[in-house]
Parts: structure tokens; C-alpha cells; sequence
């Protein structure tokens, strides 16, 4: 009984665990390898008495780690890096990554560039550029897009023409953080997991069209909290993910048209959500069990936990009320 339980516990120390933390609308997503080195990508709002804080700090007591190895803030808007400042006073950031410095023309924006940077000259900063690759123990994490510019070259299994592309049209430019975004693949073993940030609807097609740079993923993490001035077919088709996860708010993100793009995307077997989206009606929402925070006033914080095996397998797991579904 000894021998089994202990095979039993070596098979659970050996699985990649990612952790969408509800953070009302923003991103804040904890990757935590079997080797026990950790990224955070994001670290959600400013203010609200350090809730986005706490509930990162209580994931990463979930994930039993005591620091964070690699912080990737995507870009300088509220929802992304404005928490940093209260998750420094909450657990040690050893390394600062970013794409470099803030593009955006906006007061508000420049002032949370200039308190971000303050605190990642105190650290270990780096800014980091297409092609590179952050240096995770037990999983590949290739940055795919940064300050706007795209990888040149595809990442392995990418490059196939997409015919999803046809019919796309650009939109207008977009001059915010948005459009300078991090976006990375990451790998491990069999398994492939997308995070694109809030990178919008042109960044998209430079990297989809008219060969997809990306190739297929097993998981999306929906891109912009699911705004449909991301998430163009272009993109969503191309990726074919099997699962998706939306980072939306009760108010934020979760537009029709965008959930529609997703959900309908040829493969998908399944559409998961940090929060019902209330303008979304039941039409535009996932069943009960795919959401973690249903509609209502109330708002518990729960998160979503992906665990993925080097052999593509992976469980997604609903904390609200632990329902549990495997991907082989």
C-alpha cells in the first residue's frame, strides 16, 4: 500500500499546474512547474484593500511556493500591472519581465509604468523580445510577440498557410498598451498552452495570417478577457485549442461575439470562464459548471486550475464547487 501511495504522489509532482486567478476582469495567471519554479503572468488591479494580492498570495500558498521566480507583466494597463505593487509587499519577485517601455500616451498609464519600473529596478529586470525564451525549469516558454512586433521565424509546428484568414479584415490601428502586449507559447512535453495578454485584432493577423507562426494548442487562454476587438477567427481557428479559459469579469470581457468566435471554433470541446458574463445572457455563457463565478452579487474570487501531463493530458477543475474534467 506504501509503494502505491507513494507512486501515486510522484505522478502528482509530476504535472505543470496553471492557475487563472479571478482578479475581477484582469489577468493574473500562476504557472507553477514540477521542479516547483514559478511564473506569474500579470498581478490584476491597484487598490481594493490588496484583494488581488491576497487571492495570488493564497494560490501560491495552494501551489506550495514561497516566491515568484519570473513576473511577465504583458503590458501597463490597470488590470495588469497595476497590482504589482501590493504583491511585492505580499511574496518575494525574483526576476521583472516586460517588453520595455510604456508606448501609450495617457497620463494614468504613465503613472503605472513609472510605479511598475521602479520596483523592477530593485529586482532582477529584464525586457524581453520575439523568439526569446524564459528560462522556467521543466517547460519551454517562448515569447511569441512583445512591444508590437511579432516572432519572424514560426514556432515548431507553425508556419502552415491559413485559411482561416480569408474574409478577415484589419480594424483600426490601435495605439495603446493593448497592441504591445506579451505573448507566449509554452510547452511542455506533449502539452501547449497561449497567452496572448490583451493583444488586439491586427497584432492577431500578423501572427496568423497569411501562414499561422503559432501552430495548434491544446489550451487558449482566451485573448483580452474575451473583447471582441481581439480574438479574431484568423487567430481562434488557427490555434485549434481543445480548451479555452476566458478570464473575463462579471462586467468585462465575455462579449457575445467574441465567446461565439471561440466557442464555435472547429475542435473546441469545452469553454471555460472565471465569470458568468452578464451581458451575455445564458446564450453567450458556458453551463453552470465551466464558470467559477456564476451570476449573482456576491463574489468569492474562485479561480480555475489547469494540470497538464507531459503527454498532453490534462485536467481543468472548477474551485468553486470542484468539478473536475480530463483531456486526453
Amino acid at each position: 500500500m506504501l509503494v502505491v501511495a507513494l507512486a501515486g504522489l510522484l505522478a502528482a509532482a509530476k504535472t505543470l499546474d496553471i492557475y487563472s486567478i479571478d482578479v475581477e476582469g484582469g489577468q493574473s495567471t500562476l504557472i507553477v512547474t514540477p521542479s516547483g519554479d514559478s511564473m506569474l503572468v500579470d498581478a490584476g488591479w491597484p487598490g481594493f484593500n490588496g484583494r488581488d494580492a491576497d487571492r495570488i498570495a493564497a494560490a501560491a500558498k495552494q501551489a506550495g511556493i514561497k516566491q515568484i521566480d519570473y513576473l511577465l507583466v504583458t503590458h501597463y494597463h490597470a488590470d495588469h500591472v497595476g497590482g504589482v505593487p501590493q504583491l511585492v509587499e505580499k511574496i518575494p519577485v525574483v526576476h521583472f519581465l516586460d517588453h520595455g517601455p510604456n508606448q501609450e500616451a495617457n497620463p494614468g498609464v504613465e503613472q503605472l509604468y513609472a510605479g511598475y519600473s521602479k520596483l523592477a529596478a530593485e529586482g532582477k529586470h529584464m525586457v524581453v523580445k520575439p523568439g526569446d525564451r524564459i528560462p522556467l525549469k521543466g517547460a519551454d516558454v517562448q515569447i511569441v510577440e512583445a512591444a508590437g512586433e511579432a516572432i519572424a521565424a514560426p514556432v515548431k509546428g507553425g508556419g502552415a498557410p491559413n485559411p482561416a484568414c480569408g474574409g478577415v479584415e484589419p480594424k483600426a490601428v490601435d495605439k495603446t498598451e493593448n497592441a504591445q502586449s506579451n505573448g507566449f507559447l509554452l510547452t511542455f512535453g506533449k502539452f501547449r498552452f497561449i497567452d496572448l495578454g490583451d493583444l488586439t485584432w491586427n497584432k492577431e493577423l500578423g501572427l496568423a495570417c497569411p501562414n499561422n507562426k503559432l501552430g495548434t494548442v491544446d489550451v487558449f487562454l482566451v485573448t483580452h478577457h474575451g473583447m471582441n476587438i481581439s480574438n479574431s477567427p484568423a487567430i481562434v481557428q488557427a490555434l485549434h485549442p481543445k480548451v479555452a479559459i476566458m478570464n473575463n469579469g462579471a462586467k468585462k470581457g465575455g462579449t457575445a461575439q467574441a465567446w461565439q468566435v471561440v466557442k464555435n471554433s472547429p475542435g473546441l470541446q469545452d469553454l471555460w470562464q472565471l465569470h458568468y458574463a452578464v451581458a451575455g445572457g445564458n446564450e453567450n455563457n458556458s453551463p453552470a459548471d465551466y464558470i467559477a463565478n456564476p451570476e449573482g452579487p456576491d463574489d468569492a474570487g474562485y479561480g480555475i486550475k489547469l494540470s497538464a501531463q507531459t503527454d498532453g493530458a490534462f485536467t481543468v477543475t472548477n474551485s468553486r464547487n470542484g468539478f473536475t474534467k480530463t483531456y486526453k
